[in-house]
């Protein structure tokens, strides 16, 4: 009975045996968020207090409480307690009501783009693992809609990490042609991008969420190269840029989550961004990796620039992630990141903190964390941290617009 088992997983084929043990995973993966999210399987947002919205909005929970009663903008639900609680999409309604109301101060409440102001598009990369690419664009995304921007974020990497994070599975709730591939894809089976943009659980934020058939893409590019798409818009490295200009009346901040090599697809991030986000973890080895990654970019950008390519960017920055201040060898790799490209690295840093690892093992940000998940100190200074980092980086994009 064991040699015949033994003989049976001997004929077993190493593609089947992956095969079936992703099925398996998959299935497993499947149940866990369905445990998780209950009823629906799907995500929803935290609830804030009084005291979170006039501290976000910059103005007296006594102002708060009088448009309450007063029965101005949106009217908050009550705890058992009597203690109000807002939604995101409320306290965006507040915003907008200020804005009218105060309208001096109308970019303090509602700092979303003005006519003239150009789209932000804004690519996150690095082909390093372990850079936080993908918990730095999502931790991005809530914290420039939170501040009342209209956001579209842009799964571009095939391992769909992103997509999770919005809840997501990608073998179960992403079908064929439903990612970003088929608003760039070359034959007759190309969609609008409006047709594969999803609203999320996280008001203001819309998701082109990804899968495997993003692999698509690089495969069949070469030989629509060889068939005459290289012209136009029509050339590889247009061809997310046009699309995304479809949409572009739609959104203040386009974020990409760039897949972690430099295929067709990261080009393609590249040119349609108007700026970039760099990862990179101060390690020793991980600044050696980023190396070869800068240069090889530089290299293909020449090679796109001399194609007819632009490339020029509103800003470029390096973001320090996974940083332990108190560790010396870390230190050194981050002074001398600053000594070389000085302000082009971000001031603030992302501290190495467990309240990221257990968000993360959560599918959420930070800013989903409810007080009493994880000890509140330490969710304060991860916070502190992660929004000091967004909050420079909103500076940029604010400059940007003249502001």
């Amino acid at each position: 009975m064991k040699i015949h088992a033994m003989a049976t997983e001997a004929f077993e084929s190493s593609a089947d045996k992956i095969g079936r043990q992703s099925k398996m995973l998959s299935a497993q993966l499947q149940s866990i968020r369905e445990r998780l999210y209950e009823p629906n399987a799907a995500k929803t947002l935290k609830t804030y207090t009084s005291r979170d919205v006039a501290a976000l909005l910059g103005i007296a929970e006594s102002t708060l409480r009088q448009m309450s009663l007063d029965g101005e903008s949106a009217i908050p639900d009550r705890h058992d307690n009597g203690r109000r609680i807002y939604t995101l999409g409320q306290i965006s309604q507040i915003r907008e009501h200020l804005a009218r109301k105060r309208p001096n101060e109308a970019l303090e409440f509602l700092p979303r783009r003005r006519e003239g102001d150009k789209l932000q598009v804004i690519a996150v990369a690095n082909f390093k693992g372990g850079s936080a690419k993908t918990t730095t664009t999502v931790h991005l995304a809530h914290y420039l809609a939170i501040q009342g921007l209209r956001v579209l974020a842009i799964d571009l990497d095939p391992q769909a990490s992103l997509s999770a994070m919005f809840g997501y599975q990608p073998e179960f709730d992403v079908d064929e042609n439903e990612t970003v591939y088929a608003a760039i894809r070359y034959d007759d089976e190309r969609r609008p991008i409006k047709e594969v943009i999803r609203t999320t659980y996280f008001d203001g934020i819309d998701l082109i969420p990804a899968n495997l058939e993003l692999m698509e893409y690089e495969h069949e590019t070469p030989q629509a190269i060889a068939e005459g798409y290289g012209r136009g818009d029509g050339i590889f490295f247009r061809r997310l840029a046009a699309v995304i200009a479809e949409v572009e009346e739609d959104y203040d901040v386009v974020l990409i989550d760039a897949p972690p090599q430099l295929g067709y697809l990261t080009l393609g991030a590249l040119c349609a961004a108007t700026s970039l986000l760099i990862t990179i973890h101060p390690a020793m080895i991980d600044v050696a990796s980023m190396n070869q990654f800068l240069a090889m970019m530089s290299d293909l950008m020449h090679v796109i620039e001399e194609r007819g390519g632009v490339l020029s960017h509103d800003f470029i920055r390096y973001v320090i992630t996974r940083h332990n201040p108190n560790d010396g060898p870390q230190v050194n790799v981050v002074t001398l990141l600053r000594s070389l490209f000085r302000d082009d690295v971000l001031a603030p840093a992302v501290v190495e903190t467990t309240a990221i690892a257990s968000a993360g093992l959560e599918k959420k940000s930070l800013y989903e964390m409810n007080r009493g998940s994880v000890g509140r100190d330490t969710l304060n200074r991860a916070l502190e941290s992660v929004d000091a980092v967004n909050r420079e980086i909103f500076q940029h994009i604010k400059h940007v617009w003249g502001r």
